[in-house]
């Protein structure tokens, strides 16, 4: 049975392994060390349109903790989100903006399965 391509729609030069499928959780948060930064990354294979794997920052800008791959994902005003496990406010997963707080974000990277590894871009 072939497996779906989970690549993001963004384009990066240079990928990196991070971690291996195995490694991820479906439908939660997982977080892996990259290059000096915790990636919280999220495998929602659940997701019948468009992107199945995110990479966000697991440092929570507003509660100054690195908690967001154990927040809870959901579905908030049309947007795929990952609410805060601290202050519960909405980052969407797509580009990391914060719903509550505009001019607050999360970093996000490219990501994608290459095979059995999970692989972030980094350029």
């Amino acid at each position: 049975m072939a497996r779906p391509n989970l690549q993001t729609v963004e384009v990066s030069e240079c990928w990196q392994s991070l971690c291996a499928r195995q490694d991820l959780v479906p439908n939660s948060g997982v977080v892996a060390w990259m290059e000096g930064a915790q990636v919280a990354l999220f495998y929602l294979p659940g997701e019948q349109e468009g992107r199945q794997l995110f990479a966000v920052d697991n440092h929570d800008p507003l509660a100054d903790a690195n908690v967001i791959g154990r927040g809870i994902v959901g579905h908030l005003g049309g947007s795929l989100v990952i609410a805060s496990p601290l202050y519960k406010q909405h980052y969407r997963l797509e580009d990391g903006t914060c719903l509550e707080y505009p001019e607050q974000r999360l970093r996000v990277w490219p990501v994608r399965l290459a095979g059995d590894v999970v692989e972030i871009g980094l350029g």
